[in-house]
């Protein structure tokens, strides 16, 4: 396993799981590195908010089903905080309605428990870069398996004007994305080139004030661009 060299200043990781052989196997990997390091554990999501209160740490490994306030609504409430830290959700590997729900909240991906710790490192650094480390076809999995209890319902009249903002080449690729291709299986679909089909997603982001690919994908099926089933 390769590291980095050491920054000046590792990123700050907090480790939020109830499950204490689970926190020490992630501790065990992730100050294994010297661009990282664990400033904190918390077994709840009461512990966690306090915890990015008093530790401020760069990203939170979160785990979604836990007694007490759940992996959700504290990501919901660190999201809310004017300067949140990145928070990946520590899932099982079938992706259930909580790990759907931490998304909708703002988390910013998916770390699958049973990973190895190459995965773990890779998907760590990623989220820390900027990156929604959730794939195109596991985007479209998650998202459909889950919008379906809101199939059939109409789009609001916001959802409806903030679509019309978009160009019909934006819509193009905003409907793809949500069908879950990448981007350079979209620039094939549209014979364009993949630098310019960033540009036009980069847009939709911009003009719809959403904050990543995965948070598109659930404005686009939310509003009726993309039916389940398409």
């Amino acid at each position: 396993m390769t590291s980095p060299l050491p920054p000046s200043h590792p990123a700050r990781v907090l480790i939020c799981d109830d499950q204490e052989l689970i926190r020490m196997g992630l501790r065990m990997v992730v100050d294994s590195q010297p661009d990282l390091t664990v400033v904190g554990e918390a077994a709840d999501g009461d512990a966690a908010v306090a915890a990015v209160a008093a530790l401020r740490p760069d990203l939170v490994l979160m785990d979604v089903r836990m007694p007490g306030r759940d992996g959700i609504a504290a990501t919901e409430q660190l999201c809310a905080r004017p300067d949140p830290p990145r928070i990946l959700v520590v899932t099982t590997f079938d992706l259930d309605a909580y790990a759907y729900g931490a998304l909708r909240a703002g988390a910013n991906g998916f770390l699958v428990k049973d990973a190895p710790a190459e995965e773990i490192l890779v998907t760590v650094r990623a989220v820390l870069r900027g990156e929604v480390m959730v794939g195109p076809a596991l985007t479209r999995r998650l998202v459909e398996r889950f919008v379906r209890h809101s199939a059939g319902a109409a789009a609001t009249p916001a959802q409806r004007d903030r679509l019309a903002a978009l160009t019909e080449r934006e819509r193009d690729v905003l409907a793809l994305v949500a069908r879950g291709l990448s981007n350079g299986e979209i620039a094939g679909r549209l014979f364009v080139g993949e630098t310019t089909v960033k540009t036009h997603l980069g847009r939709v982001l911009a003009k719809l004030g959403l904050r990543d690919r995965v948070h598109a994908v659930i404005f686009a099926y939310e509003s009726g661009l993309v039916r389940v089933g398409d």
